[in-house]
């Protein structure tokens, strides 16, 4: 196995628990890191699972891409369709669709997809 798939495997071991305890976080600023942080990982985690399941993409387009289509779904928050709303009545539904649109949630999308570059940068750099 190549090291920067090790490596990029690892940084996904360790985000995605992270990531999922954010939504069960109690204590200070836990709507703060449930709903923002744990979007600013959510878009981390989606760059590497990319730059996994597509290694020969440059990491700019990965985060990038990702970055539009987390945007998209946060848009798609303000839409309430029953098939939606049927997706978003389990956790996994709404871990991955969000259920109530917020724009300051853009900032965060655009910071994880700035970190998720220069992680992925910096992964793509290993043999």
């Amino acid at each position: 196995m190549k090291k920067r798939r090790l490596i990029a495997i690892i940084c996904l071991i360790v985000i995605l628990p992270l990531g999922f305890s954010t939504k069960f976080y109690k204590g200070w600023a836990e709507d703060w890191i449930s709903n923002s942080f744990g979007g600013l990982l959510y878009v981390i985690f989606w760059c590497l699972v990319i730059f996994l399941l597509m290694p020969k993409l440059k990491p700019k387009n990965i985060a990038i891409g990702v970055f539009v289509v987390t945007s998209v779904l946060e848009t798609l928050q303000l839409w309430h369709p029953p098939l939606l709303e049927h997706l978003r009545s389990n956790f996994i539904g709404v871990t991955i669709l969000g259920n109530s649109f917020v724009f300051s949630d853009f900032i965060y999308y655009i910071l994880g997809a700035a970190i998720g570059l220069a992680l992925l940068t910096r992964i793509s750099k290993y043999k």
